[in-house]
């Protein structure tokens, strides 16, 4: 099935417009696209029918509104896919250079070792030249922006900066590459150093990589409702929700829940790619009943009266979700009156139920009684018998 095009593009207009410009807009496009009028065009039924599609999904509210709702989702998760990418691509980055860095510490470390057969009359500047300081190594690899970082260690710093970490925008730290020599060295003296800068590069190139990777974003909610009986709250079953990607989600009901109550299911939502699974926000939505409905957590239902037991009063059989009831109906009852059963509505949040609420109304006979009209005739002008 292709996928409908954007309709405000498609009209030519913008997403605030209102309904007038939306129609005037329709009516413009579709006479000058009219296969009528284009009859040397075979595409003219096509982008006919697209301004029509068009037009009806934005002329009605609800329709316009739920397009606009996932356009921005779509939006949303198209920018989050860019920052993981980006953030991707920065880490692949900082990760080459790493090993970079740990190619040339190797290096280093093994002309040092050509060195140990030297004298203790060699001077400190002929040892240097024959091994490349790290700052020497971090310009060669990285520029000489970052080599001079080093130098700078052990020497007073501006306020806000400090010897032990880099600004926001370094790409990664550079403390203590420089130690100094003081004369001949054991193996393991001479090592010390190769071994304290790999130490010190290696945990300042992770923090450097775990700031640039930020944990994966979590894709937008996805909201769905769910359709269930009166009967499946009472008996607390399970409900189920058919999603768009043909996938079916079962949940427990549990009390507490009504008409309305929303719930989230964790890791039940959106599944895309390099991004953490969204949730699902399921709202409870009561199936309609021809004999009863839910107000909260009270059942309500109606029960006809006859005039007599209106006025006299009587017991009746009354059907409930449940199974069937005798209430009491009290005498003078009209049909602004309620008849209340505690106990009997949908369990609440409390460790109880709600109530049924039994709403009166008072029924005459299928065919008129004349003794009934004379004696109202008789009440209404004051002749009482």
């Amino acid at each position: 099935m292709k996928k409908m095009r954007d309709p405000y593009s498609v009209l030519g207009v913008k997403q605030t417009a209102d309904a007038d410009e939306i129609k005037a807009a329709w009516r413009a496009k579709a006479k000058s696209a009219h296969p009528d009028r284009n009859r040397d065009d075979p595409s003219a039924t096509t982008r006919f029918a697209e301004l029509g599609q068009a037009y009806e999904v934005l002329k009605d509210p609800e329709r316009r509104q739920r397009y606009d709702r996932v356009a921005e989702m779509q939006q949303t998760i198209m920018q989050q896919r860019e920052a993981t990418r980006q953030a991707a691509e920065r880490a692949k980055a900082a990760r080459a250079n790493a090993e970079k860095v740990m190619e040339e510490l190797a290096k280093a470390d093994a002309r040092r070792a050509q060195t140990q057969g030297q004298t203790q009359n060699q001077t400190q500047g002929q040892a240097g030249g024959s091994a490349e300081s790290a700052e020497e190594m971090i310009e060669r690899i990285f520029g000489s922006a970052y080599a001079g970082k080093t130098e700078d260690q052990g020497k007073p710093q501006p306020q806000g900066h400090s010897a032990s970490g880099p600004a926001a925008d370094e790409p990664f730290e550079t403390t203590n590459f420089s130690v100094p020599e003081t004369g001949p060295r054991t193996d393991a003296e001479q090592k010390t150093p190769a071994v304290l800068q790999a130490v010190d590069l290696i945990a300042s190139l992770v923090r450097r990589i775990r700031g640039t990777v930020p944990a994966l974003e979590k894709a937008p909610d996805l909201t769905a409702e769910a359709t269930v009986t009166i009967d499946d709250l009472l008996k607390q079953n399970w409900a189920v929700v058919q999603l768009p990607d043909e996938r079916e989600v079962r949940f427990p009901l549990e009390a507490g829940m009504t008409a309305g109550h929303v719930l989230r299911l964790k890791g039940q939502g959106l599944k895309l790619p390099n991004m953490q699974r969204g949730d699902l926000v399921v709202t409870l939505k009561i199936a309609p009943e021809k004999d009863f409905r839910v107000e909260g957590f009270d059942i309500h239902t109606i029960m006809p009266i006859s005039l007599e037991d209106a006025v006299l009063g009587a017991e009746a059989e009354l059907a409930t979700p449940e199974g069937t009831r005798t209430i009491a109906v009290p005498a003078w009852s009209g049909s602004d009156r309620s008849v209340r059963l505690e106990g009997l509505g949908l369990p609440n949040d409390s460790d109880g139920r709600g109530d049924l609420v039994v709403e009166l109304r008072v029924l005459l006979w299928d065919q008129p009684n004349d003794k009934v009209t004379d004696l109202m005739r008789h009440m209404r002008e004051g002749l009482y018998i």
